[in-house]
């Protein structure tokens, strides 16, 4: 029993630390946003009604959206968006259109989640290193060097992994949480009426009075609420128990009395709307906040990049990316890996956005839009997950996701208004990639409609073969197939130059599934084609890592045995050859063929030995 009260406890830290990092930062910014507009009139009748709709913003996206009903759409243990696309998909798979529907507005949806990689640590880190300025107006032009230095110190270390700082990202947020809560008790104390706001009538009234403003302000409000989807991306690291259990403990109530100190401040001190939070703090402290908020705003931008390398090894288990190299910077954690080329690009994008736009300010101008589509995605996908998945009442589901509907639309809408003033940086960021894995999509699809086309049928290629059979030489030979059942190009190469076939042959087809995790136990499918060859299907969830030497381990003793000491793996290295007139855009069609010659080699995604592997190439037009 004290065994599962200390796994909770950490599990709960570890939650603190990395799925609320993004939405405990937010106090740095969000109240100085909506005021920054102009659109308010600073009265205090105003100040009630803004904090009265960040409550209550948070607890109708947060507290019951997110932590009550999303939280439940768990997929095998597994949360995020690609784990809700794939639920949704499953539940609506007799209807082929819809679900190719649904599939598109989910990687829609995924793509833009890159464009939020890029907009939040930026802002995040900005906005902290902007309490420079507070300290001292001479600070202000070392504001964008030092944000530089500091982002560019945190994806240099990426490579090695978060295993030595991992574990004091709950401490050091917890810390951060428990300091931002002290800082608005120590004002609400001095104007305990600000607490009056915590009654929806306020927002009410404040909505009914000013409707236009509200719509405006909205695009601002909504920064409160950054980081909401990772309570949902999380769950599978986890679970639901230790997610919840950190929002109503600890962060819900640390959040409202930071914001609330917020308002007494400027009951008090109307002046203090430049930059609200810092100007909570006393002087002395000053500096010790800004190293502090800097260093949660490190361990937020943290937890953003490790979940852009786990989407992105999703995405290509799903088909929807090429290959790219992924290194394992844990030898314990198989889900702590390193993607070079998304480590670099997401950098390179980042000091993009603090260049452009050059404060925390002009930067939350351009974040909300993507966030806020995310949310309205995530909120489609769960009504057709309980509705087709989960069998509700159709009633029930409408009255259910609805709501939600129309609060998530509604901040979208008054985000499109920002859309000029920089919401088309994140989009673009997003577009570009949605256009990315669709064109790979596509184009793997007319490869395989090409390589089927051409196929040989194997059953019948072999026993052709052994009516006048070739020398047969010792050890195993793997044959990497894209389709099962057709002869794979390197075997008619191997046996064209060689003129020999090895002792034993497998020919092996790997297929990715989507769900999660597919157990051992279900892994391995081998089927006897005679004269000691067999076909071999090796399945995979997207959270799988492909391990095809580890995998034909388990086939010994199903009349296949496997010495690795003397197995060799072939593979085929097409080049695609792009033609006019094929199955998409030639602009299209050249970059897949570009995508295709710069995807990583097979051998290594599947964790082939690097001396036991052997590639045939061969020029394929599509």
């Amino acid at each position: 029993m004290q065994k599962t009260k200390s796994s909770l406890a950490a599990l709960t830290l570890g939650a603190i630390g990395v799925v609320y990092g993004d939405i405990g930062t937010s106090v740095l910014y969000a109240v100085k946003s909506v005021f920054s507009t102009g659109h308010v009139p600073f009265t205090p009748a105003n100040v009630y009604g803004i904090l009265s709709i960040f409550f209550w913003t948070l607890t109708v996206i947060v507290s019951i959206k997110y932590v009550v009903l999303v939280l439940r759409a768990d997929n095998n243990g597994e949360g995020g968006l690609i784990a809700m696309l794939a639920l949704a998909s499953q539940a609506v798979k007799d209807k082929p259109k819809l679900r190719q529907v649904l599939l598109a507005v989910g990687i829609f949806g995924t793509s833009l989640f890159y464009g939020d990689g890029v907009i939040t640590p930026a802002i995040s880190v900005l906005s902290a290193v902007e309490g420079l300025e507070v300290v001292s107006p001479r600070f202000k032009e070392w504001v964008i060097p030092l944000t530089l230095i500091v982002l560019l110190c945190l994806f240099v270390v990426q490579k090695r992994g978060t295993t030595g700082i991992g574990r004091f990202f709950g401490p050091v947020t917890l810390v951060w949480f428990v300091v931002i809560a002290a800082m608005g008790v120590a004002h609400i104390v001095q104007h305990p009426e600000i607490l009056q706001a915590l009654s929806p009538h306020h927002a009410v009234l404040f909505m009914f009075h000013h409707p236009m403003t509200t719509f405006i302000i909205l695009g601002a409000v909504v920064l409160c609420v950054t980081g909401a989807e990772a309570l949902y991306a999380d769950l599978g690291h986890f679970g639901k128990r230790p997610i919840r259990l950190a929002w109503f403990g600890v962060v819900m109530p640390s959040l409202t009395l930071n914001y609330f100190g917020q308002g007494a401040l400027l009951l008090s001190n109307p002046k203090a709307v430049a930059n609200p939070f810092y100007l909570m703090a006393p002087d002395w402290a000053l500096v010790p906040l800004v190293i502090l908020a800097t260093a949660a705003t490190v361990v937020a931008s943290q937890a953003l990049i490790t979940g852009a390398f786990s989407v992105t090894k999703q995405v290509i288990q799903l088909g929807y990316l090429p290959r790219l190299n992924i290194q394992h910077t844990s030898v314990r954690d198989t889900g702590q890996i390193y993607i070079p080329f998304v480590n670099w690009g997401l950098f390179a994008a980042i000091v993009l956005a603090v260049v452009m736009f050059r404060s925390s300010e002009a930067l939350g101008a351009a974040y909300g839009i993507a966030v806020t589509m995310d949310m309205l995605i995530t909120t489609i996908l769960t009504f057709f997950v309980i509705r087709y998945g989960w069998k509700y009442p159709l009633a029930l589901c409408v009255l259910a996701t609805g709501w939600f509907f129309v609060v998530d639309f509604t901040f979208f809408a008054s985000n499109l208004l920002k859309l000029f003033e920089g919401g088309w940086f994140p989009l673009m960021i997003g577009g570009c990639i949605f256009t990315l894995m669709m064109t790979w999509k596509r184009g793997r699809e007319l490869l395989n409609a090409k390589l089927r086309a051409d196929a040989i049928d194997l059953t019948s290629f072999l026993e052709a073969v052994f009516i006048s059979p070739p020398t047969r030489v010792e050890g195993t030979a793997v044959f990497l197939t894209a389709e099962p059942g057709t002869v794979p190009n390197a075997l008619l190469h191997n046996l064209k130059h060689n003129k020999v076939l090895h002792e034993n042959n497998l020919f092996v087809t790997v297929q990715s599934h989507e769900v999660p995790w597919i157990g051992i136990n279900k892994r391995v499918e081998i089927e006897p084609l005679g004269h000691s060859c067999w076909q071999v299907k090796l399945h995979y969830g997207f959270k799988n890592d492909p391990d095809i030497p580890r995998a034909l381990e388990t086939i010994r003793g199903r009349g296949c045995e496997i010495e690795q000491m003397k197995t060799s793996y072939f593979l085929s290295r097409d080049t695609v050859i792009p033609t006019i007139g094929g199955g998409m855009a030639p602009w299209r069609e050249k970059l897949f063929a570009q995508m295709h010659h710069n995807a990583s080699g097979a051998a290594d995604f599947l964790r082939l030995p690097n001396n036991s592997v052997v590639e045939l190439g061969s020029k394929i037009e599509i």
